[in-house]
């Protein structure tokens, strides 16, 4: 049965992406694009809710927007509606009389007004100064009485507009931080290399004329599952891993021990910047999906200021 459903679903959402009108939908978004003010967004019951995320989505995305639960509007609310505005109306009869009632009411302060709705002849599309019908085949619902496909492609419908907008309006991902300080993505975006990387003396250093029999105790002692191999200056030079131990011992045990670091290490490793994100850096290190990088130096215009673990970038929600 869920199978089978799954199936009817997609089968419905297809229906909807069949049949939109896409030049009408590119007239709303250059309505929205060229709006002076806010985009309220507003609905009843199943519907209202959509307008609240829908809200919130372009918010956060750099569009100026509010949700203004149409009861609440006939009753005070509506005086923040400007001339400067536009009102989106979600609906999918088109027949709430809480939209009919509050939409006279936004034209007369001057503001657009946009239905969406999912009947080609409705009071609410005719009423409002734009509209759209979005395709609707039928519900998922048993009876076609239950929102469920008609609140999804509302979803998709403004979920589509909003990402247009950030696009149209090179919404930054610095700019996306800023509104974004907390939680999993929060930390993603804001979270630099500098922040969690190793430094100073935890770093496990040594040189390139340095033989494998003296670093051993660096490369236990520090814990950081590598060496990192440095010149006088400085710079990066290589990097020598747990891994590469193994292999060494197991290729000649007996001539491991007195080779240098400088005949040992991978010099061409790889490494991150100092002032790049550390979600940037988790990439990085998940780059090759069959061979993954668990440390990574962390370089600054050159010289070696740190190291990065894929253990902190876990501990620290990165992952």
């Amino acid at each position: 049965m869920i199978k089978d459903l799954f199936e009817e679903y997609q089968r419905n959402l297809n229906y909807f992406f069949d049949h939109v009108d896409v030049q009408k939908a590119e007239e709303i978004f250059k309505l929205f694009l060229d709006c002076p003010g806010t985009l309220i967004f507003t609905g009843v019951g199943k519907s209202g809710i959509i307008a609240e995320k829908l809200a919130m989505t372009l918010i956060s995305t750099g569009t100026k927007a509010l949700n203004l639960p149409a009861q609440n509007a006939l009753h005070g609310d509506i005086g923040i509606v400007t001339e400067k505005d536009v009102l989106v109306c979600i609906s999918k009869s088109g027949e709430s009389e809480e939209l009919l009632s509050l939409v006279p009411f936004a034209q007369k302060k001057g503001a657009k007004t946009v239905a969406w709705v999912s009947s080609a002849q409705s009071k609410l599309g005719n009423a409002c100064d734009l509209s759209i019908f979005l395709p609707l085949s039928k519900e998922l619902c048993p009876f076609d009485l239950a929102p469920t496909t008609s609140t999804s492609i509302q979803m998709i419908f403004g979920d589509v507009l909003s990402v247009a907008l950030m696009k149209a309006k090179n919404f930054s991902l610095d700019e996306y931080a800023l509104n974004h300080p907390a939680g999993a993505i929060g930390k993603k975006i804001t979270l630099t290399v500098e922040d969690l990387m190793l430094q100073g003396e935890t770093l496990p250093l040594c040189r390139p004329n340095d033989k494998l029999r003296e670093t051993l105790v660096t490369l236990t002692d520090k814990k950081c599952g590598c060496l990192l191999i440095t010149g006088g200056d400085g710079k990066l030079q290589g990097i020598f891993t747990d891994g590469d131990l193994r292999r060494a011992f197991q290729k000649d045990p007996a001539a491991m021990l007195e080779k240098t670091m400088e005949e040992l290490m991978t010099p061409s490793c790889l490494f991150t910047e100092k002032g790049n994100r550390a979600f940037d850096a988790l990439r990085l290190m998940q780059k090759d999906a069959k061979r993954w990088v668990t440390v990574l130096p962390v370089v600054e215009s050159g010289n070696l200021v740190g190291l990065i673990r894929m253990h902190d970038l876990i501990q620290a929600g990165i992952a």
